[in-house]
């Protein structure tokens, strides 16, 4: 991700931080420069951005769409509460892509996903050695333990032997 310091305003009069960007590869068609915004729990795409990189941009009173130059349609989504959503389903045709974004109250937690549940010790480790690109150096500090360490934490839970009947 390339740094990149302004900020985007939304609908509420907020800003948001950004914090770098990507380009963003569906299909044989590449959307340049989408924003990671710190803070948004959501990925948004800019209509611009889909526009500058050739692709056409339909609304509809349910649904909205992006197509190739050739009229091929790469993403369909719906509208519900205002608000234009992208159906997972039909990006997963072109693309991998993240199924899962949560917005955390402090950034030891996201570093600790974004790192494969890496350990917060050797997280702080890569921090003060500025061994990872991006990782802030700050003291990553872990308050509680997530579900996901917990299972793989866990020992296997022992099996009644199999009864032998007698024969």
């Amino acid at each position: 991700m390339k740094k990149f310091t302004k900020t985007v305003r939304f609908e509420n009069d907020h800003f948001g931080a950004i914090m770098g960007y990507e380009d963003y590869v569906i299909g044989d068609n590449m959307i340049s420069r989408v924003y990671y915004v710190e803070g948004l729990g959501h990925n948004l795409f800019s209509v611009a951005k889909f526009c500058d990189s050739d692709l056409e941009v339909a609304f509809r009173k349910h649904s909205c769409y992006v197509c190739d130059t050739a009229g091929v349609e790469l993403i369909k989504g719906s509208c519900g509460s205002n608000l234009y959503t992208i159906l997972v389903e039909d990006m997963l045709k072109f693309s991998p892509i993240c199924l899962l974004s949560i917005a955390f109250k402090n950034k030891s937690w996201l570093w600790h996903l974004r790192l494969n549940h890496l350990n917060f010790g050797t997280i702080n480790d890569l921090a003060r050695k500025n061994l990872v690109r991006g990782l802030p150096r700050l003291k990553f500090e872990k308050d509680y333990l997530c579900f996901a360490c917990q299972i793989r934490k866990s020992k296997n839970i022992p099996t009644n032997p199999k009864l032998k009947t007698p024969t």
